[in-house]
């Protein structure tokens, strides 16, 4: 097995939302190099050495470092993939946390704005669908074939938990359907879910970027505005959004983190008809029983478990 190792520099302030967002990707097993603990250590330990190499201590000067390895294969350069774009995320929403410089082999991050893509390809996820990169080319093989450029969005079908989504999607989703997608990001969900036969679909989410990656993904696989709306917001705060959105879902899908599941459980059944499934992904394995509870809790019951790679999606009606 060959393997990718990958470095993102960044100062001390970002390591740990570095180490968190990579975390949230299923990319663990970080190797951590900071010069705050390194002199720390130093410092601590003083009484078993008089001399530091001085080569070594150079390499360690002003050095905020994660490594992490990643598979060379398919899976693992969706992953690399994944986390150029939530660093760039970062990047624009935190300054503070600069360089956040990425470099694999040579290349650098000035060169992933365009060079990432290589690692995105098209996928084949369950039976009847294939994500396809707008900028590559592949045969879908009888598959309905979904065109996605993800921007600086969530959702490529690379991650785990949207490769689960996906999968149950495509066995749930009738021709008629009316589907809610909470937490967009790409808009790989909701689109895919019009391309399998849903009549219309409404999505949201808190990046306001989000909306615009959507409605451009849409437009990449002939989805009109007439089918598909796109707002910026929180459900959970926005009474104006909920006003918009309104209720009656067939399906009601969150690919988001455990937190706002919990939180969004109480409200679920108020956006879903009576015979409405609510699709819950994005739960890290170590939160599963939380998760169920909160559900449980609201009302709702878990009909299926799925769960891949660490990760745990929920149906339920």
């Amino acid at each position: 097995m060959k393997w990718l190792e990958v470095h993102i520099d960044t100062s001390p302030a970002g390591l740990e939302p570095v180490e968190a967002a990579l975390s949230a990707l299923g990319i663990d097993g970080l190797v951590i190099e900071d010069e705050t603990d390194f002199r720390r250590f130093l410092e601590q330990n003083k009484q078993y050495w008089d001399y530091v190499d001085e080569e070594l201590d150079r390499s360690m000067t002003g050095k905020c470092r994660l490594t992490f390895y990643a598979e060379e294969t398919e899976a693992g350069f969706g992953q690399v993939a994944a986390a150029r774009i939530a660093l760039a995320q970062l990047k624009e929403e935190h300054p503070e946390y600069a360089p956040l410089l990425m470099t694999m082999e040579g290349i650098e991050d000035a060169d992933w704005e365009n060079n990432w893509k290589a690692f995105y390809k098209p996928m084949e996820i369950g039976e009847r669908l294939m994500v396809i990169p707008d900028w590559e080319e592949a045969d879908p093989k009888g598959r309905a074939a979904l065109r996605l450029n993800p921007g600086l969005a969530f959702g490529t079908g690379g991650h785990a938990t949207t490769r689960l989504c996906l999968t149950a999607l495509e066995k749930i989703v009738r021709p008629g359907m009316r589907v809610l997608d909470l937490g967009c990001g790409s808009g790989i969900l909701s689109i895919a879910a019009l391309l399998l036969g849903a009549e219309s679909a409404f999505a949201c989410d808190i990046d306001e970027k989000a909306a615009d990656v959507a409605y451009e993904n849409a437009a990449l696989n002939g989805v009109d505005r007439d089918r598909y709306t796109v707002r910026a917001g929180d459900v959970l705060t926005d009474a104006g959004l909920r006003k918009e959105m309104g209720t009656g879902y067939d399906i009601v899908v969150a690919n988001i983190v455990s937190d706002v599941i919990i939180a969004l459980a109480p409200a679920v059944r108020g956006l879903m008809k009576e015979d409405g499934r609510f699709l819950a992904s994005g739960i890290i394995d170590t939160r599963e029983e939380e998760v169920r509870a909160a559900l449980e809790a609201a009302g709702l019951v878990v009909e299926e478990t799925c769960a891949s790679e660490g990760w745990v999606s929920f149906l339920c009606r």
